[in-house]
């Protein structure tokens, strides 16, 4: 990969295999929970193979603005929301609706160890394409199936979206100011984290696979993955039997941990233990804040949370964020800047990290673009960025002709429009 700014994390060399070299996966996913899935899975190493629809690909080539202009003017120019899910993956298209493209998604897919799919329940019967058609053709396959509300149960027909679950898996009543509507979280953190948890069971599946031969199907659910981690908010009603209110940027189990304004605008203050709270009150001038029988431990403080707040507010808006955050963390007492995007893409740590990558696009036109790392930190087989996110179709007849297909069958496969 090209050389990048210092400021920028260069993508690893092709030729560093990742721990799932070797593996091939058969994506039929669009929109963003099987993307990334796929992508996961393409950073660790595996062949990431796209299945699209021939002119039309993946939805989100079009939700923009912004998007990438392409610097050859050959087809659409291409959106963000697609770069940001898509990189290591190759590109071909099939029209699976197709007597030609159903025969030759089968013969592709026979060569790939996971299947990964995100059709509505039941669409891909239709296509011979669906778990029971395609372990006749691959029978240790591992067919992952990601939908909006699971292969079973009174909802399992609906389709399926980031938005609607939030809002039935509760998130949505947990976020939001108190006076205010429920929000949702301002990325599609339902589908992401459906994504996440689907990489987790194909790895797994793929690890019993490998010690057994046997192959199976994955059914995994927007609003099972949304319930899922309600974690301790979920498990306080389950506890109490009392439903959890919206609190805006305060902690139900905690105090003081929230955005706290400041004389320049707000920072954030997690403070985890009474030592912590003591020491933050003194760096304040409020020493006496902390001897207070009603703020002395955290029990006190969360049962008089309304009390304490505004005494805690009137202290904090003497100093700038900057004041605080340098004398808090000389203190050891948790606290942070609330980042814009801009903040967050140069923070010296999130670059540090290499959580800002550079990949080479020869489309566009500077030659590379910035894109998002991966997060995962290994020291022997790391994630590796070896391609880009591909123009649809980009590698169509180099997956073709790995499978057998001669210059002649791939001819005729596209004037028929299969590809």
């Amino acid at each position: 990969m090209s050389a990048t700014p210092a400021s920028v994390t260069p993508a690893t060399s092709p030729a560093k295999a990742g721990p799932l070299a070797g593996l091939r996966i058969f994506d039929l996913t669009r929109i963003l929970a099987g993307p990334t899935c796929t992508q996961l899975l393409g950073d660790l190493g595996a062949d990431v193979i796209k299945i699209e629809r021939p002119g039309e690909g993946d939805d989100t080539r079009k939700w923009g603005p912004p998007f990438l202009h392409h610097s050859d003017g050959k087809g659409d120019d291409t959106a963000a929301y697609y770069l940001s899910s898509n990189r290591n993956k190759r590109s071909l298209t099939i029209d699976i609706a197709s007597p030609e493209g159903q025969a030759l998604a089968r013969r592709i897919a026979a060569t790939c160890d996971v299947f990964v799919e995100n059709f509505k329940v039941g669409g891909l019967k239709k296509f011979g394409l669906d778990y029971e058609t395609i372990r006749q053709v691959k029978p240790d396959m591992v067919y992952c199936s990601i939908t909006g509300f699971g292969q079973t149960g009174p909802y399992a027909p609906r389709a399926g979206y980031d938005y609607l679950a939030q809002g039935l898996g509760g998130i949505m009543s947990l976020t939001g100011a108190p006076d205010g509507e429920p929000a949702k979280v301002g990325v599609g953190i339902a589908d992401i984290m459906c994504g996440m948890y689907a990489t987790t069971a194909i790895l797994a599946a793929l690890r019993h696979r490998d010690r057994t031969g046997e192959g199976q199907a994955i059914d995994v659910a927007l609003l099972d993955t949304q319930v899922a981690w309600l974690t301790n908010e979920g498990c306080n009603y389950l506890l109490s039997g009392k439903v959890p209110k919206r609190q805006g940027s305060e902690h139900p189990n905690i105090v003081p941990y929230r955005v706290m304004p400041c004389a320049d605008g707000h920072f954030i203050l997690a403070v985890g233990n009474d030592a912590q709270f003591k020491r933050f009150c003194e760096l304040g001038g409020q020493p006496e804040l902390s001897a207070d029988p009603r703020f002395t431990t955290n029990r006190a403080r969360v049962e008089n949370r309304q009390v304490l707040y505004p005494l805690l507010f009137e202290m904090t808006k003497r100093k700038t964020a900057a004041e605080w955050l340098a004398g808090l963390e000389k203190l050891g007492v948790p606290a942070g800047a609330v980042n814009d995007l801009k903040g967050v893409f140069e923070d010296p740590q999130v670059l540090h990290r290499g959580m800002k990558i550079a990949v080479d696009y020869p489309d566009s036109p500077r030659g590379t673009i910035d894109l998002i790392g991966n997060p995962v930190k290994m020291s022997r087989t790391p994630p590796t960025y070896r391609r880009p996110p591909p123009r649809m179709g980009q590698h169509s007849d180099e997956i073709l002709r790995e499978a057998g297909l001669s210059a002649e069958e791939i001819a005729a496969l596209r004037a028929k429009g299969a590809v």
